[in-house]
């Protein structure tokens, strides 16, 4: 009797460790099949490289850097999280490491390459200068005295800087959000301000009482920003070089800057 006991207690644990293996084996494949996820922060205040809109009645950020992102990421079999952040505390992200890139139409400066890591290059474009209509600004020149603004923390700062350099008596007024200098020239608490010229379009396309002209000036392409020494330039550049060979950066750059600029008209 006590050998048919026994028997019946090895069978009971044989059974309970093999259900248990085989369950720790199911979670193992879960897991496996589980794709890691990938953080990227922006400044979704810079239209057409990202920005909010309306997707299926609910605010989503979109745009030509989002849609890259989101290529790349599958591409490389990640999940993509995308987080709303200040353009000026981007670079602070990447330097505590709580997030893995930066996309925000952010040029790669010798400045910033002493802070962080950059991809290859994926887009170019110069600053220009935006005003009301009926200022009739017809360069830099015509600042003298007045105030400007531009995005805190940005090349469009750096060349307002460069300006004041050459012009006598501006004020610069640096902001968070570019939504905000908009308005600020609109409502005349501004004179003028320094934009990309490829994100000055987009804001010119619904705002039609102010005009832009664009600047002289050598400035760096942007690129997608990591934490210093992350291995993940070398893996974004892969698919960036694969995205240009094959005409993939050519159709979002015509999505974003040709077809939606014609739309807005």
């Amino acid at each position: 009797m006590k050998k048919i006991i026994t028997s019946m207690i090895l069978f009971t644990l044989l059974f309970v460790l093999g259900a248990c293996n085989a369950s720790e084996g199911k979670e193992a494949v879960d897991q496996g099949e589980k794709k890691e996820t990938l953080i990227m922060a922006t400044s979704p205040d810079y239209p057409p490289f990202e920005f909010y809109n309306l997707v299926d009645g609910e605010q989503e950020i979109v745009g030509f850097d989002i849609d890259i992102a989101k290529y790349i990421a599958e591409k490389l079999g990640y999940e993509l999280e995308i987080r709303d952040m200040e353009f000026d505390g981007l670079i602070g992200s990447l330097q505590s490491e709580r997030v893995d890139f930066v996309m925000a139409g952010m040029q790669a400066t010798e400045e910033r390459k002493k802070s962080v890591d950059f991809s290859n290059v994926y887009y170019g474009g110069a600053q220009s200068m935006v005003f009301r209509k009926d200022s009739g600004f017809s360069g830099p020149e015509d600042l003298a005295g007045l105030t400007i603004g531009a995005q805190l923390g940005t090349t469009s700062e750096q060349m307002a800087q460069e300006i004041m350099e050459q012009v006598d008596g501006i004020e610069l007024k640096p902001l968070g959000k570019l939504n905000t200098i908009i308005m600020e020239v609109k409502n005349n608490r501004l004179d003028a301000a320094i934009l990309s010229e490829s994100v000055a379009k987009a804001y010119l396309s619904v705002h039609e009482d102010l005009d832009y002209l664009p600047l002289e000036g050598e400035q760096a392409g942007n690129a997608i920003a990591f934490p210093k020494n992350s291995d993940l330039v070398d893996k974004f550049n892969e698919v960036l070089a694969e995205m240009e060979e094959s005409g993939k950066l050519d159709e979002l750059i015509k999505k974003w800057f040709e077809e939606a600029q014609e739309e807005a008209e």
